[in-house]
């Protein structure tokens, strides 16, 4: 039986120490390493090792025994607890079975807790929580637990009874949540047996948290958070060995010059030099690698729930191969952006084609080029420090950063129609397309009104296709548009001349002429938070987000603590999670995220800061080319209407 186990936790919880006592255990390591010390085999990245934290999700292999003589076997991963990685987080959850929720004892459930609870929840994955640091002093097993049934869940229950009323507990927590065990418990038929099934049933359809303790740091009850992962965690992946092969990429990396699409095996099998459907178009695996940290060994066959490196694929993380191949984005989504500014001999051609790659492991980044200008978005300064430094360790490129600004976004406020055509010598393409408002939070949709005796149905598909293959920059600051329905109204091609790039030239030359023409809005990120603390902050809290313009909800209050949450822009709460540390002076709990895009405030102003000219970006221009007496020539985007070759009906 494979199993998939992510390691997650706020910073500083004690995750690493405990995954390296855990491999200890289970017999991977000799001896463990320590994050203070630099040595922990999970975390061997240099930039690991220089700042105590877990920046790259690593994982290892190891078997357990079980009570019914299958072996587990499990793939660990130790996820990033820094709010900064979410997103290498975020990714790992894609392909998990199961989880640990790390939880220090001493300091309890904080502000990245609730959001990664939240996040495993929505997913759907079963949870073991594991309360550490219990040799700390402050530590304390029944507060914490107060926390847990209040700030996460009510049905987190200790599974570790010290005496016999404990275990009465115990026995009657499983009970009520199967009918069939209850009947048994209160018969006094019920073997322990049947505890561990109703355990195990609940825990799978997330009805039951389970919470142990443990000591990593002194090696004590570690056994036992690796005999609660072996008693409660199933997988059925052997009941979909003879199905077609499918996988789920989570994550691209580059060892020794060779990129490797690391892949959790849903279905099926695959073997090296197998082919195999990817987003990209069908493709051959060169090799296949386990991993056991940042060590590949080869394999000769991946089965249906293991995972691997596969080389010689150009997937991105998120993309599903094989069977029901596509392409899903992330949910995550920077609010932030810096400028990086190439230093000393460094081009900034060499530096886009370095920063691509990265983007290409980590598609938060999401780069930007206008001009001379290259922007990449953040999750937090963290990030930007680690990024300079692995720019200078892998490429020995030096940069600068400037100040972050906010990630804009555009979109049209009334619809608007534009036209591409692009007809140099031998080429042929026109593009009618109708850019309209679309619901908030919609991203570019795209639906084709054009029949199939009008244009052949395989141009309107790689129409479709350019619409969505780049994001495409408004007019106002040259940020990408959100929230716009792209209809297709006309189109034709040319029997012998036209070509597949001639669409793509077409396509966007036609959405650049429709917003040259539409009446734009400047959209800005918004993020929702949610604030715990003392009663006693609530006030003083309360008038620094109203002075912020931040819209809030009515607060609520538990025993000493108050709630408070609401929506505010990402330009003015950007700084805020300090000033709140500060405020409630360490006692609260903040987590925010990314909610949705609104009209900017000030637009104006900041077009004008921006001072972007859509006329000067040679890369998106919004005319046409057309062709007269054997030669290509280019018509200004207000006059293509009156030369081009289709006419649609009441536009």
């Amino acid at each position: 039986m494979h199993l998939t186990l992510g390691v997650t936790a706020h910073v500083d919880a004690g995750k690493t120490t405990l995954c390296e006592q855990l491999l200890r255990h289970a017999g991977v390591l000799r001896r463990c390493g320590r994050v203070d010390h630099g040595d922990a085999f999970m975390d061997d990245n240099a930039l690991e090792r220089a700042r105590g934290i877990t920046i790259f999700c690593e994982q290892a292999d190891f078997t357990l025994p079980r009570a019914d003589g299958e072996p587990l076997h499990v793939t660990l991963m130790d996820t990033p607890g820094h709010v900064d990685f979410a997103g290498e987080m975020e990714r790992a959850l894609s392909v998990l079975d199961a989880a640990l929720l790390v939880v220090s004892c001493a300091e309890g459930v904080q502000s990245h807790t609730v959001t990664l609870f939240r996040m495993l929840r929505a997913r759907r994955i079963p949870t073991l929580i594991v309360l550490s640091k219990t040799d700390r002093e402050g530590a304390d097993i029944p507060r914490a637990m107060a926390q847990l049934a209040r700030l996460l869940s009510p049905d987190c229950v200790f599974m570790q009874p010290q005496d016999d009323a404990g275990r009465e507990a115990l026995c009657e927590e499983l009970a009520a949540r199967d009918e069939a065990l209850m009947e048994q418990h209160f018969s006094g038929g019920a073997a322990q047996a049947d505890y561990l099934v109703a355990a195990r049933r609940a825990f799978a359809a997330r009805e039951l948290w389970p919470v142990v303790a443990c000591s990593a740091l002194t090696d004590t009850g570690v056994d036992g958070v690796l005999d609660a992962v072996a008693a409660l965690c199933e997988t059925d992946y052997a009941a979909h060995a003879d199905e077609p092969f499918c996988a789920r990429v989570y994550r691209v990396r580059r060892e020794g010059g060779v990129r490797y699409c690391y892949v959790k095996t849903i279905a099926g099998a695959l073997c090296a030099r197998d082919e195999v459907d990817t987003p990209d178009g069908r493709q051959k695996v060169n090799a296949l690698c386990a991993a056991q940290g940042t060590k590949l060994t080869p394999l000769t066959c991946l089965e249906a729930g293991q995972t691997a490196a596969l080389a010689g694929l150009t997937c991105r993380p998120g993309d599903v191969i094989g069977a029901e191949a596509g392409r899903h984005a992330q949910e995550l989504t920077p609010v932030m952006s810096v400028q990086v500014v190439p230093q000393g001999a460094l081009t900034v051609q060499a530096l886009l084609a370095h920063l691509r790659e990265l983007e290409e492991e980590d598609p938060l980044l999401t780069v930007r080029a206008q001009g001379d200008e290259l922007c990449v978005g953040i999750m937090g300064a963290v990030q930007i420090e680690v990024l300079g430094s692995v720019l200078e360790s892998r490429f020995s490129d030096h940069v600068r950063f400037l100040a972050p600004t906010v990630m804009y976004r555009e979109t049209v406020a009334a619809p608007a129609v534009g036209i591409g055509h692009y007809e140099p010598l031998r080429h042929y393409a026109e593009v009618w397309l109708r850019l309209s408002p679309g619901e908030s939070g919609s991203g570019v949709t795209f639906e084709s009104r054009v029949a199939p005796n009008s244009l052949e149905e395989n141009w309107q598909r790689l129409i479709r296709q350019h619409v969505f293959e780049r994001e495409h920059p408004g007019v106002l600051t040259g940020s990408p548009i959100t929230d716009v329905r792209v209809t297709l109204l006309a189109g034709r091609a040319h029997l012998k001349h036209t070509e597949g790039g001639d669409f793509r030239e077409a396509t966007c030359r036609a959405i650049r002429n429709a917003l040259m023409q539409a009446q734009s809005v400047l959209l800005e990120p918004v993020v929702r938070f949610e604030l715990a603390m003392p009663q006693e902050a609530l006030p003083r809290v309360t008038g620094e987000l109203l002075a912020l313009g931040a819209q809030l909800d009515a607060p609520g209050f538990d025993a000493d603590e108050a709630t408070l949450c609401g929506s505010c822009t990402a330009a003015t709460f950007w700084d805020y999670p300090t000033r709140f540390a500060a405020t409630t002076r360490g006692h609260g709990r903040l987590s925010a995220r990314f909610d949705r895009y609104a009209p900017c405030r000030n637009q104006e102003e900041i077009v004008a800061a921006r001072g972007y000219s859509p006329l000067a970006d040679n890369a998106n221009p919004p005319g046409s080319v057309f062709c007269s007496h054997g030669a290509g020539f280019y018509v200004a985007w207000d006059h293509v209407r009156e030369w081009a070759h289709c006419e649609v009906e009441g536009v």
